[in-house]
């Protein structure tokens, strides 16, 4: 496949080179640095070229020389052409230094002047090529910067490998890009063979879905559909050039593709597939359409459309390569998406639809055979709308509501204007499709049009119903859209019920009022049980009960029953908002910890099977939220990535899953990761105007800040949290579990009081909800209240009932975090040595057990630190701050106002490792042991 000129990307784009490429590209950044080379490849319009210029400009500045070469296809049948590129603008400059042979030999195949060739001067040539880098090099660093080495000249290839084979000692360095095809393709092993031993090789492959949202968002093709961007990236096989262009031509297109349409695809991609299909017969090339057209092509499928001699047409097309081997797998398999797309999007209409006519017949699936149907047939047809409406609910059933919303458009297309149901009930049932599947721009974009005409109250409801749901937690932006709805609801009470449940979730969104939501959500209950609507019903207390719940409301429990009683709506009982999540949440909350992940599996097995993407993403957090509470900290970070990634897929509850995410990376993945997901997720919430989502961000920062030692932040954030939950209504504190984080941090900075009535508030209700974990959570932290005081013989015993408690009711990371604070209070002085070491064997065990990897960086601390206990008297606390050396006193005034240690390397303009070293100093200097004590300096000069 050749990528003309015009579109091989620009190296200025430096924004697009990190798209999806850090990991590759801080691989090849250290390979240069340390000295070494560096050979690029991939597919054509992968971006090797990009990256290959960034690089070649980043590290192009550190060498004295540096060297370039393009090749082309054109032109890579003349010899010495790509050695004239590199070694043409130095000629003069080296060749006095070369011995006369060496030289006259090099001059001659340089400058084309007699008839230098390999074979008459092939070893004064190679040793010409050789003499002349190291004569470079010895004035210093050279790099050669080499694109394309597909196309280089054989001569100039051969003389270059020559060379770069016996190039070790000399400061030159080669970064090279070869395009290779096919995704375990060995092709670049002849180019790795011929460049320097210590060459690395870094393949580019092709980018997620997400990378292709992020690439096209940053060219300006942002108003796409996600539904048309995974199109883009299915088509484009992740190929950041061929997304790009189809993004363009899109983004321009005055009419989007129909529904089961593959994507137009633009004449400049066009130019580069469908060369080789002018060497296909006529029926190859009809064969082929025919293979483009199906959604899983096989040779008995094409024999059974009409196409003969397929296997025989198949094999020449894969000659050619437009069409994969695979010598197991019956399917016919295109080498690349686009030339499919392209095929198709190539052929006149009439032989697309002949295809799609064979098909719709052949196909032995009734939904492929519905959905042939429909793109062989033009015009209204009533016949065709009802098979395609029969074909989207057997999608529905199947799982498949992406496939069901795209044949509820076609059957919609095809519905007479007079039919019964008419085309725009159709089209509202595939809206409501797109949302299951996750497709909220899709729903949103045809309710709106259908709310253009349509006149029928119901119709009307449905729709306003459509575009308050695919607002989500954004719904401030749709409060227009309530009133209209509530008129056009008029006093039926099953619309009413509709309106009133939204309503519902707008009072706790949008205005954090509890009390109001849940009697939103018991009027819409009320009403939907005058209209006979039993689902709006469940839906109406499920929500109930889960506003009880958190509220800490007596009537929690008789709520979930009535949620709970039977006659069930099937479509309620699995949803996120149904009355089994109010359960599994009840769940939760209880400390009933195995029947809690028994049922929210069961849920997200269903959910899965139905293929309802926001329910999957809900259930994965809560999935992840139990074996985070169980202390399975790994498997809790695997759910919680695999949340994040799919709500960020499908742009559904992605500040719920960033937050829940930096809960898990803070307990076992990465400090820095949780703490950018947490300060994402409070964003996110504080733009979206979500008042309940707020409240959990915080607290999921606080106690990312905590596990970074910058107990100030954690203060900061919790207060706040403490602040909302308070204005919200919020009593009970198993909802977000930070109350002991905030206690512990406080006592961390010196406020002890303030802990203790944290403690004592928090501890009212959780005894009167009967919440055993976090009564145990709060006694650990009181332990350290008293510690501070000085009772450490009380607070060694507090602790000790609280982590057997904690380890009873299975709260495993809990039970560990009361382990290190035990093992803490236990090795202070005078405990040395072994001693000290044995002490924090529990701790670390438990750690471990849980995969808790940033606490265990914690013990890791606790057993390096000085262990001299502070001497924390005034005055020479004070006086002994004179000691410091000026990097040092900096550093501790920051501590002391409560910077960590990254906010710290920022402002001193120095690295983190820096800064820690200088932290070392001062505990060794001051006689203390950690950021703590500190922190009770700068508390004594303040009392003082």
């Amino acid at each position: 496949m050749t990528v003309r000129r015009d579109f091989q990307e620009p190296a200025r784009c430096h924004p697009d080179l990190l798209i999806g490429r850090e990991q590759l590209f801080a691989t090849a950044r250290d390979q240069l640095a340390s000295g070494g080379s560096v050979l690029l490849h991939g597919p054509a319009g992968i971006g090797k070229s990009t990256v290959l210029r960034a690089l070649a400009e980043e590290y192009g500045a550190t060498a004295r020389t540096v060297l370039r070469c393009s090749a082309t296809e054109s032109e890579s049948h003349l010899p010495f052409l790509a050695l004239a590129d590199l070694l043409g603008l130095v000629l003069d400059d080296v060749s006095p230094r070369l011995p006369a042979a060496q030289r006259t030999a090099l001059e001659s195949a340089l400058t084309g002047r007699g008839e230098s060739s390999l074979q008459r001067d092939g070893l004064a040539l190679r040793l010409a090529v050789l003499s002349a880098l190291r004569a470079l090099a010895a004035r210093g660093p050279v790099l050669v910067v080499a694109d394309d080495l597909q196309w280089l000249d054989p001569a100039s290839a051969e003389l270059l490998g020559f060379a770069a084979r016996r190039l070790e000692g000399t400061p030159v360095q080669l970064l090279c890009a070869v395009r290779t095809e096919g995704q375990e393709s060995q092709e670049y092993d002849r180019h790795l063979r011929a460049c320097p031993p210590d060459t690395v090789a870094v393949r580019l492959g092709p980018l997620t879905r997400t990378q292709v949202a992020q690439l096209l968002d940053h060219r300006g093709h942002g108003c796409l559909s996600r539904s048309t961007v995974r199109e883009i990236h299915r088509t484009s096989g992740g190929n950041p050039l061929f997304a790009l262009e189809l993004g363009r031509a899109l983004a321009e297109s005055p009419t989007p593709p129909r529904p089961g349409e593959p994507l137009p695809v633009p004449t400049s991609l066009r130019a580069l597939v469908l060369s080789r299909l002018d060497m296909l017969s006529v029926e190859a090339r009809r064969t082929l359409l025919v293979a483009s057209a199906g959604a899983r092509p096989t040779p008995a499928l094409l024999h059974a459309a009409g196409r003969e001699n397929a296997e025989a047409e198949c094999a020449q097309a894969a000659e050619l390569g437009l069409l994969a081997t695979e010598q197991e797998a019956p399917a016919v398999r295109f080498a690349h998406p686009l030339i499919s797309a392209a095929l198709y999007a190539e052929t006149p209409a009439q032989e697309r639809r002949a295809a799609h006519a064979a098909l719709s017949t052949a196909a032995s699936d009734p939904i492929e055979r519905a959905r042939h149907l429909a793109l062989a047939t033009t015009g209204t047809d009533p016949e065709v709308a009802a098979r395609l409406a029969e074909a989207a609910a057997l999608a529905r059933d199947r799982g498949a509501p992406s496939v069901a919303a795209q044949l509820g458009l076609l059957a919609a297309r095809h519905t007479p204007a007079d039919s019964v149901p008419g085309a725009d009930e159709r089209r509202l049932q595939a809206a409501e499709d797109a949302i299951t599947a996750g497709e909220v721009d899709l729903a949103r974009d045809i309710a709106r049009e259908v709310l253009t005409r349509v006149t029928v109250p119901a119709d009307r409801v449905r729709a306003w119903i459509i575009v308050i749901d695919t607002a989500g937690h954004t719904m401030a932006e749709v409060d227009a859209v309530f009133p209209q709805a509530l008129a056009d609801a008029g006093d039926d009470p099953r619309l009413l019920a509709l309106v009133h449940y939204q309503l519902a979730w707008r009072a706790l969104i949008v205005e954090g009022d509890f009390t109001e939501a849940r009697e939103a959500a018991a009027h819409a209950a009320e009403l939907a049980e005058r209209g006979a609507d039993r689902r709006t019903e469940l839906l109406s207390l499920a929500f109930q009960a889960q506003t009880e719940t958190l509220m800490g409301h007596p009537e929690a429990p008789r709520t979930i029953k009535r949620a709970l009683k039977e006659p069930q709506d099937p479509r309620v009982a699995c949803h996120h908002n149904g009355a089994g999540s109010a359960r599994f949440r009840w769940l939760v909350m209880g400390d009933q910890l195995a029947e809690a992940r028994a049922t929210v599996t069961a849920l997200l097995r269903e959910v899965r099977r139905r293929g309802s993407v926001e329910s999957e993403v809900h259930f994965l957090r809560g999935l992840a939220e139990t074996e985070l509470r169980a202390g399975h900290c790994g498997r809790a970070l695997e759910l919680a990535r695999d949340s994040l990634r799919l709500a960020r897929d499908s742009g559904i509850g992605e500040t719920a899953s960033a937050m829940l995410t930096s809960l898990a990376e803070a307990s076992g993945g990465d400090v820095d990761r949780a703490l950018a997901l947490a300060r994402e997720a409070v964003e996110h919430a504080e733009e979206d105007g979500d008042q309940m989502y707020l409240s959990r961000a915080l607290g999921a920062l606080g106690y990312a800040q905590l596990v970074a030692g910058d107990p100030a932040g954690t203060v900061r954030s919790l207060r706040r949290v403490r602040r909302l939950e308070l204005g919200l209504g919020i009593t009970d504190p198993a909802r977000g579990r930070w109350h002991g984080d905030l206690a512990e941090a406080l006592v961390r900075i010196g406020e002890p009081a303030e802990a203790q009535d944290v403690i004592d508030t928090s501890r009212e209700h959780a005894l009167r909800l009967g919440r055993d974990s976090v009564l145990a959570v709060l006694d650990r932290a009181e332990a350290l209240v008293r510690a501070a005081g000085g009772d450490q013989e009380a607070a060694v015993a507090q602790l000790t009932s609280a982590q057997d408690r904690l380890a009873k009711l299975g709260y495993g990371l809990e039970e560990a975090r009361a382990a290190f604070a035990l093992a803490q209070l236990r090795t202070r002085p005078p405990e040395t040595g072994q001693r000290r070491t044995t002490a924090y064997d529990e701790a670390t065990r438990l750690f471990r057990r849980c995969r808790a990897l940033p606490w265990l960086r914690q013990v890791d601390e606790a057993l390096t630190t000085p262990e001299p206990e502070p001497d924390l008297t005034v005055p020479d606390a004070l006086d002994a701050l004179a000691v410091l050396a000026s990097m040092e006193r900096q550093v501790a005034a920051l501590v002391m106002e409560g910077a960590t240690n990254r906010e710290i390397a920022a402002r001193l303009f120095v690295s983190v490792k820096t800064v820690e070293a200088t932290l070392t100093r001062v505990y060794r200097k001051l006689g203390i042991r950690s950021r703590v004590d500190i922190v009770r300096l700068a508390a004594a000069r303040r009392a003082k």
